[in-house]
């Protein structure tokens, strides 16, 4: 494990599988939540600066960064959606303040939409909600998964990074590429992460997209001018779709905005969760046993 990335300590079982997490700071709670193919540890530089005021709470999905990758296991966003409501029951959160990136955003929506998970106030950042989404690769991927998973690693390795790296706007270091490929890289790693791009199907957020205007609770979007992932119309789009969400572009940034734009993304998340955690008082949200 590299100096700069978090140790997920804590192991929550949850249906045959294994999810790595861990619990940084006290205070009010937040919960970071990511996308693919990423892990807990981008949110890594952020957890460590809002566990200085926060209770903050990171975690791998199964089928990613540390947690199990076990090939039955289904990694769909239907699945990592129940299986977010029911780890918020396990920490004893009963409205933390949840911040999520790219399939994390997906994940959060329907956790609260259909799980009835309960959020003191959400943030979503260049998140995967509205249709379209996926990517050309994602459906070649999904119609030759076999041929991809029995690549060979040095083949393997060359797509990853060729791939991760278009998700930058600014250009990644050597270090956050290898951060970001690390979980992908061995022969287990290898399997899931094309397993994982075969179950991405638009049917989870058409399930839901035409439900954002029932969220009633404090929403902002946050999203970078120039991702190309997923275009910053999207972002308009879901702020208007949601009653009272706020809206916060960050020129110069792409997908990967927290390695874009790290300052301007870290002043956003503070700014909106000082505000949040006002409205709250000194407890922040309810919490029960963290488990």
């Amino acid at each position: 494990m590299g100096s700069d990335e978090l140790e997920l300590s804590r192991t929550y079982r949850w249906r045959g599988r294994s999810v790595a997490w861990e619990r940084l700071g006290e205070g009010a709670p937040v919960v970071l939540c990511h996308g693919t193919p990423w892990s807990a540890q981008l949110w890594a530089s952020f957890a460590r600066a809002l566990s200085k005021e926060f209770a903050v709470h990171v975690w791998d999905m199964p089928g990613y960064g540390r947690s199990s990758k076990e090939p039955g296991h289904a990694v769909d966003l239907g699945t990592q959606g129940e299986l977010f409501a029911d780890l918020l029951g396990h920490w004893g959160l009963t409205a933390p303040h949840v911040i999520s990136h790219d399939y994390g955003g997906a994940v959060a929506l329907r956790a609260k939409l259909l799980h009835s998970a309960e959020y003191a106030s959400l943030a979503l950042v260049d998140v995967v909600a509205l249709r379209p989404w996926g990517s050309e690769f994602f459906r070649l991927v999904a119609e030759h998964a076999e041929v991809f998973q029995a690549q060979p690693p040095a083949v393997h390795r060359g797509a990853l990074e060729s791939y991760i790296g278009t998700a930058s706007h600014r250009g990644l270091t050597a270090a956050q590429l290898a951060t970001l490929t690390g979980p992908w890289l061995d022969s287990t790693g290898q399997q899931a992460f094309y397993r994982q791009i075969a179950e991405a199907d638009v049917r989870y957020t058409d399930e839901i997209q035409d439900r954002y205007p029932e969220l009633a609770l404090p929403v902002k979007v946050i999203w970078g001018a120039d991702d190309t992932w997923i275009p910053v119309d999207r972002a308009e789009r879901l702020a208007n779709a949601i009653p009272g969400a706020l809206l916060d572009v960050i020129p110069d940034a792409g997908h990967l905005i927290q390695y874009d734009a790290p300052v301007e993304l870290a002043f956003s998340l503070h700014r909106w969760l000082t505000v949040e955690v006002g409205r709250w008082g000194p407890g922040g949200s309810g919490r029960r046993n963290a488990g």
